[in-house]
């Protein structure tokens, strides 16, 4: 195993990530902005090390400076964790010509994931279902109205590079069409540097059901079952679960076959994610490739008792899979909640001073934290400052946990979700296992006009 790894992250990834490295012996390394100084994470890793100002492009950003720290600590490996640098095939191919290994996929994988429009042909390689769409990026407006209609409205206007809903959005005819094509190509470009567009039939209504694989480099690789991540606001998830309400177990395993064919085409490694959107049918069409760790790991961490971050250093440091596809099965039941600091009536981030926060304890309750009490909640990184996640033997008791803790857990000095996610764990809605992609605007956000 590694002696020494950096991790090119901040928050709780960073902690959760240090946590699996404490239990296995690994030397951590942390990187810090000067807005981070203080954060948990810095002081829970062996080494830290200041890399720069709040802005992400002067800090987490900023590839050489983290190299540099890479080497001077001494670290063997680095683990991107999820956002920031960890889709970015420029970073994992400088780590691998810098003599360190990239805990994840390879650079070219990244880039070919990373790229929609690559991503969807290469499945429609493997076999795997996709959505009707373009098969290369559109160049103006009057060709993406005579594409959706050669599709019929509505359609999905999507970025090709990019994601968490960045540049993406549902058009039901050729005004829409042309209001929304050069908005969101602009800020692809803003955020992604890369302004391509691409047209998807939309999907109406439908379920996003993701399937968890872990590859090595031996040629051994299996599926951990799927995780139900169809409450959403903007496009990004705030509830997730494993394994889906609804699943039928013949769909269950021909999904996971289906990341299966994927992973064998792509001749992927590591820890990835294969997304889906699934209709009342159950027929399901590849959404996009996450060539990462998953925000909500957690739930298929309890499901199937294992570590996944743990499985990530080991394939990283070359060791074979132990892991058997027919010995793998799903345990009980378990759901996360993401807490923002956030308006719950509008979802604008709420930066500010944290003067308290209390968290639930209670048999099945975990917690993955970014924050102390007393901590300042800034406005330069992605609102996120907790995950609650609870377990029970069935979902049901899964969700009793999950709403006890949630209506004990308290937060001070900013805003935050908390009442958003009250109203939709203990809506009848959710119990029943009706958590569609709607489920939001359809059952949340009409109580606030009846307030």
């Amino acid at each position: 195993m590694f002696n020494k790894i950096l991790i090119a992250n901040r928050g709780e990834i960073a902690a959760r990530v240090i946590r699996t490295c404490q239990r296995l012996n690994v030397k951590t390394v942390a990187v810090y902005s000067e807005a981070d100084q203080h954060a948990p994470y810095v002081e829970m890793a062996d080494e830290s090390y200041l890399i720069g100002k709040p802005r992400v492009n002067e800090s987490y950003l900023n590839i050489e400076k983290i190299l540099k720290v890479a080497e001077e600590s001494g670290a063997e490996a680095i683990h991107p964790g999820y956002g920031l640098l960890s889709e970015n095939a420029e970073f994992a191919r400088k780590v691998e010509e810098a003599g360190l290994v990239f805990i994840g996929p390879d650079a070219g994988v990244i880039a070919q994931m990373g790229d929609k429009i690559a991503a969807r042909n290469e499945m429609k390689r493997a076999g795997v279902p996709i959505i009707p769409g373009t098969e290369e990026a559109i160049a103006s407006v009057e060709e993406a109205q005579s594409v959706a209609q050669s599709f019929g409205y509505p359609v999905m206007l999507k970025a090709t590079a990019g994601g968490g809903g960045i540049g993406m959005q549902a058009v039901y005819n050729d005004e829409e069409l042309e209001k929304a094509f050069e908005g969101n190509s602009k800020r692809a470009k803003a955020f992604f540097g890369n302004g391509e567009m691409f047209i998807e039939k939309l999907i109406e209504n439908p379920r996003h059901i993701e399937i968890q694989v872990l590859a090595d480099h031996h040629g051994n690789a299996v599926y951990l079952f799927e995780r139900e991540c169809s409450i959403q606001r903007r496009h990004q998830k705030v509830v997730e679960e494993a394994p889906s309400p609804v699943l039928s177990e013949k769909t269950r395993q021909e999904m996971g076959e289906s990341a299966m064919k994927a992973v064998q085409t792509l001749g992927y490694k590591n820890a990835g994610t294969i997304e889906f959107l699934v209709d009342d049918e159950e027929n399901y069409y590849f959404l996009e490739m996450n060539t990462r760790l998953q925000v909500e790991h957690p739930v298929t961490e309890e499901i199937t008792g294992t570590d996944l971050v743990e499985q990530q250093l080991k394939v990283a440091f070359g060791e074979k899979l132990t892991l058997k596809q027919n010995d793998l099965t799903i345990q009980g039941h378990a759901i996360e909640v993401r807490i923002y600091a956030e308006d719950p009536n509008t979802f604008y981030p709420s930066p500010g001073q944290l003067t308290k926060l209390v968290l639930p304890e209670g048999e099945g309750i975990r917690h993955e934290v970014a924050v102390k009490g007393d901590s300042q909640v800034t406005p330069f990184y992605d609102p996120m400052i907790a995950k609650l996640i609870a377990y029970g033997e069935t979902r049901e008791e899964a969700i009793e946990r999950l709403t006890k803790a949630i209506h004990e857990y308290e937060i001070e000095g900013i805003k935050s979700n908390l009442t958003m996610l009250k109203r939709i764990i203990t809506h009848d809605k959710f119990k029943e296992g009706e958590t569609k992609t709607t489920f939001i605007q359809d059952y949340y956000l009409p109580t606030l006009t009846n307030q």
